[in-house]
């Protein structure tokens, strides 16, 4: 009996949903910062089937007939915060065998059911490139996710218009990667080998090319060549680990020599070589440390490099390495930032916006802006408040987190081990799923 009422109650919980879609949703009163153009104090947010439909102060927003309201007077809504590097979902990458590993892809061991996926709805993190690490020069293929709610990895994949799914690659420089062979033992072995492996997808393309579609004369074919192939070709966007001055210059040389996008990641030593990453036009993605430590080339991190590249005018954004900044507590990076120099505006695009663009995903995310996706949160107050939480959090129109559920408090509260890593998040059901 329990579970036929549970039956009855999880498909009376998708009707409500698959209603609620159908039905305009508007939320009215709040203080919207909608990340392009000016804050709008009792602002009115207008979503239907997912999109936003409109965003404006309530005197010039009208609420179409029929709509449901949402009374939302003293919060604060703000885009799906875009975390552009992260661990969460149990990933896994490249192992031991080799240094370079362009064929792995981290598609393949994502846990969805992982409470580190909730606990980034937590923190009002929406969209996130889930990485593998940095232990190699090349550790895979990155995929880039909606935290939807979902069972499994396609509940959560984000697709492009021909339905390719979305993802970049990890490379790594620096000391990481330095280890016994078969991994390089110096950072000049490193940038030889990265070198010679695009050589020879360059020569790979070009058989290719001169096969000219006879696949008599095709190469064989070749997991990780195509990858890299993918890279060359500006398919693929390379994520790349580096923290030293020197490395960053070294990212940036090869980058430019094969020709291919990059996002330099982390750059401890941003404030260093601001310049030489401005003439790059290469974007950077900050990590922002409370505790700096524990990583020697490291040590010279500054939480003035979101002031100082700002300053040079590179696109900047933050993201989590979580678990190196819980994702929970992911809008202290920004507050971090703006502490030391750093702008609001810049900063709060550093959350955002800039994370879309590094992803390629400006047109659907990471501002309120009519036909964006619905991504957004609700906040208590300021996001740059050390007293804020977020209180409710958005996935293209569809509620995944919410603070005053219990069992979403425990995720957003709740220590290591807080949640099993099994466990479906579906409001009104107990442990048992019953």
């Amino acid at each position: 009996m329990r579970r036929t009422i549970g039956c009855l109650v999880l498909t009376f919980c998708f009707a409500s949903l698959s209603l609620a879609q159908d039905t305009p949703q508007a939320y009215i009163g709040a203080r919207i910062i909608p990340i392009v153009g000016v804050e709008i104090p009792g602002g009115v947010l207008i979503i239907h089937q997912g999109k936003i439909v409109a965003v404006g102060p309530a005197r010039s927003t009208s609420v179409p007939a029929g709509a449901q309201r949402h009374d939302v007077k003293g919060r604060v809504m703000m885009p799906g915060l875009v975390d552009t590097h992260s661990h969460i979902g149990g990933v896994e990458g490249a192992d031991s065998t080799a240094p370079i590993q362009p064929d792995v892809r981290v598609l393949d061991s994502i846990n969805v059911r992982s409470p580190g996926i909730q606990k980034a709805q937590a923190g009002g993190i929406t969209t996130a490139n889930i990485m593998p690490g940095s232990g190699h020069l090349l550790s895979g293929q990155t995929l880039y996710l909606k935290l939807r709610d979902g069972s499994i990895i396609d509940d959560l994949l984000i697709r492009d218009a021909q339905g390719t799914i979305a993802g970049g690659l990890k490379m790594a420089n620096g000391t990481n990667s330095r280890k016994a062979p078969p991994f390089p033992g110096t950072r000049a072995k490193s940038a030889a080998l990265v070198r010679e492996q695009y050589v020879k997808a360059q020569e790979y393309r070009e058989k290719i090319r001169r096969a000219n579609g006879d696949r008599e004369k095709m190469p064989e074919r070749d997991l990780r060549m195509e990858s890299l192939v993918e890279v060359l070709e500006g398919k693929r966007t390379v994520h790349h680990h580096t923290h030293r001055h020197d490395d960053v210059l070294t990212a940036i040389r090869l980058a430019k020599e094969f020709g291919f996008r990059i996002v330099l990641q982390h750059v401890s030593e941003a404030w260093k070589v601001a310049p030489e990453i401005a003439a790059s036009g290469f974007p950077v993605s900050l990590i922002v440390l409370d505790s700096p430590g524990g990583k020697l080339e490291a040590m010279d991190v500054s939480n003035r490099n979101g002031a100082v590249l700002e300053k040079a005018g590179v696109l900047t954004g933050f993201h989590t390495d979580d678990s190196v900044t819980d994702s929970r507590h992911f809008l202290r990076s920004a507050a971090f930032a703006v502490r030391d120099g750093m702008s609001r505006e810049k900063a709060l695009e550093a959350l955002t916006i800039a994370g879309a663009k590094m992803l390629e995903l400006q047109n659907r995310l990471g501002s309120l802006e009519a036909g964006k996706e619905a991504d957004f949160i609700l906040l208590s107050g300021d996001p740059l408040s050390v007293y804020t939480k977020v209180l409710e959090t958005y996935v293209e129109g569809k509620k995944v987190f919410d603070r005053s559920d219990p069992k979403d408090l425990l995720f957003a509260t709740g220590g290591y081990g807080a949640s099993r890593g099994d466990e479906l998040h579906l409001d009104g059901f107990d442990e048992e799923g019953e």
